[in-house]
C-alpha cells in the first residue's frame, strides 16, 4: 500500500536586522516600520501560508562591551506588532516568541487569549527560555537559571497558562436587553495553581478563545527541549534544515509522542530555512554566493569568530588565517546576549573542526565563516526548489518549512509568485484556505479544557 501524499505547511519568519539579512541591499526596507510588517504579512497571506512568525529580543546584544551594531535598529514588542497585523490580515496565523523565564503566566495568557479573540483564532505562542544573566538584568527576576531549571520553569509556566486558558467555561453570551439580565453566559471559573515557580489564584478575565488555546510552538534542540515539545507543543521551530539531520530529528521527536498518549499528527515539525532563486540552477547558485558575501562582511566574520573563540579578535585580518591560539573555555566574556554562543557546546572541538575545513579548502576567516554558517538551504530555479521542498516533506524530514528571506520586506515575493504555484500544481499545497483558525491550517484539533478549575463566585449582572 502506497504512502499517502503529505500536504506541505509553509510559514514566513519576518527577518530583523542581523547577519541573515542583507540590510545594505538597495531593495531592503525598514525592519520596524509597520509598512514592512504589512507588506510581508500580506505576501504570506496571498500565498496561503499557514502563519507569520516573529522572534523576540528582550535586550540589545553586546560584543566586546559595545552594543552589537546591527541591533541598534530596535526590536519592537511582539504582541504590539501581531495585534496590529490581526487588523490587516484575515486568515494568516500570527505566531510570536514570548519568554517563559522573565514573564508571568497570567499576563502572557491574557495577552495570547486577547490576540486569539482579536484575530478570530489565529494566535500562536513560541515558548522559549532565556539562558543568560545578561538578559535578566532588565527584569526583577535577574540571575542565571541552569538549563534543567529553565525547562522546569517553562513546563510549570505552560501548565499554569493552560489552567488559565481553560478556567473560563463556555463560549457564548446571551443577553435579554429588555430585562437587562444575562440569560446565559460563560462561567469565569477560578484558578488555583501552587507549584514551586508559581503561587497564583484568582479568576481569569478573558473568555476562552476561538482555538481554546493558542497553538504552542517550541524551539529548543536539547534532549530536555525535545521532551518538552513531545509532551506539550503543537509544533517545533527547528534548525535541522538538511535532509539527513531533518530525518533524524523528525524520527526522534515523533518517536517520543506515544509516551504522552499523542499521535504523530499532533506535532508539526517545521525547520527554519532560507532560499535563493534564479532563472536556472546556475543563476541561483551565483546569487546565493553573492548573498552570503553580503551577509558576512569582514567585520561580521570577526564578530562571529569571536563568539566561538571567546576573546577579542579585532586585530585579526578577516582575509587572513584563523588564530593560532585556542578558544577561551568557560563562561562567555565577549558576546553577551548572543544566542549563537549556545550552539558551541564544545568550543575546542568546534575550533578543531573549523581549522580542518579551513586548511583543506585554503579558506580565510571570512571564507570559513561563510562556509560554516551557510544560510541558503534551498538553492535553484523555482522548479528545483519546489521539487526539493516536496521531497523533503514526503521523506519525513519535516512537515513543512518556516522561510526566512534575506530581504525585508519584499524577500518573500518571488517565492510566493514562482514556487508556491508549482507546489499547488503538484497538489501538495493549498490553493485556498479551508478553515478559519491557525489550528485549521495546521490540521490540529481544538483542545478540550484540560480540567475543571475552581468554581467562581459571581453576583448578578444588571
Amino acid at each position: 500500500m502506497s504512502k499517502p501524499v503529505k500536504q506541505i505547511h509553509l510559514a514566513a519568519h519576518f527577518p530583523g536586522v542581523n547577519n541573515s539579512t542583507v540590510w545594505s541591499d538597495p531593495a531592503a526596507g525598514s525592519q520596524i516600520d509597520f509598512s514592512s510588517f504589512t507588506h510581508f504579512a500580506r505576501t504570506a497571506e496571498r500565498a496561503k501560508f499557514d502563519f507569520l512568525f516573529l522572534a523576540e529580543g528582550l535586550r540589545l546584544r553586546e560584543q566586546n562591551g559595545e552594543i552589537y551594531d546591527l541591533d541598534v535598529v530596535g526590536r519592537p514588542d511582539t504582541f504590539t506588532v501581531l495585534s496590529a497585523l490581526a487588523a490587516v490580515t484575515d486568515k494568516l496565523g500570527l505566531a510570536g516568541t514570548v519568554n517563559s523565564t522573565f514573564n508571568e503566566p497570567y499576563e502572557v495568557a491574557r495577552q495570547f487569549a486577547s490576540l486569539d479573540h482579536l484575530s478570530a483564532g489565529r494566535a500562536a505562542w513560541n515558548v522559549v527560555t532565556s539562558w543568560d544573566e545578561f538578559t535578566g538584568q532588565n527584569f526583577r527576576r535577574g540571575g542565571y537559571l541552569a538549563q534543567e531549571d529553565r525547562y522546569e520553569r517553562a513546563k510549570q509556566f505552560l501548565a499554569a497558562a493552560w489552567e488559565l486558558f481553560d478556567s473560563w467555561h463556555g463560549d457564548e453570551i446571551v443577553a435579554d436587553k429588555e430585562s437587562g439580565l444575562f440569560l446565559a453566559h460563560p462561567d469565569p471559573g477560578g484558578f488555583d495553581h501552587h507549584v514551586r515557580e508559581f503561587d497564583i489564584s484568582g479568576h481569569f478575565n478573558v473568555p476562552r478563545g476561538p482555538q481554546g488555546r493558542p497553538v504552542i510552538f517550541q524551539a529548543g534542540d536539547s534532549d530536555e527541549g525535545r521532551e518538552f515539545a513531545a509532551s506539550a507543543a503543537d509544533a517545533i521551530f527547528t534548525r535541522h534544515g538538511t535532509f539527513e539531520s531533518g530525518q533524524a530529528f523528525y524520527a526522534d521527536v515523533k518517536g517520543r509522542l506515544a509516551r504522552y498518549g499523542r499521535s504523530p499528527d499532533e506535532l508539526k515539525i517545521l525547520p527554519g530555512v532560507t532560499f535563493a532563486l534564479g532563472d536556472t540552477d546556475a543563476d541561483a547558485r551565483e546569487k546565493a554566493a553573492l548573498i552570503r558575501r553580503q551577509q558576512v562582511s569582514g567585520q561580521t566574520a570577526i564578530r562571529l569568530l569571536e563568539q566561538l573563540w571567546n576573546r577579542d579578535l579585532s586585530s585579526y585580518d578577516p582575509d587572513g588565517p584563523l588564530p593560532a591560539e585556542d578558544p577561551v573555555p568557560g563562561e562567555n566574556t565577549v558576546a553577551r546576549g548572543r544566542a549563537s554562543v549556545r550552539m558551541h557546546r564544545d568550543p575546542l572541538a568546534t575550533a578543531a573542526r573549523w581549522r580542518a575545513v579551513a586548511e583543506a579548502k585554503n579558506l580565510s576567516i571570512r571564507d570559513l565563516i561563510i562556509e560554516v554558517t551557510g544560510r541558503q538551504t534551498f538553492i535553484g530555479s523555482p522548479a528545483t526548489v519546489a521539487a526539493a521542498l516536496n521531497d523533503f516533506v514526503q521523506a519525513d524530514a519535516s512537515d513543512g518549512f518556516i522561510l526566512t528571506p534575506h530581504l525585508t520586506p519584499g524577500g518573500l515575493d518571488e517565492f510566493a509568485d514562482t514556487v508556491v504555484p508549482l507546489l499547488q500544481e503538484r497538489g501538495v499545497f493549498r490553493a485556498e484556505y479551508e478553515g478559519e483558525t491557525l489550528r485549521d491550517h495546521l490540521g490540529l484539533r481544538k483542545p478540550a479544557p484540560a480540567t475543571v478549575s475552581v468554581s467562581a463566585g459571581r453576583t448578578a449582572a444588571h
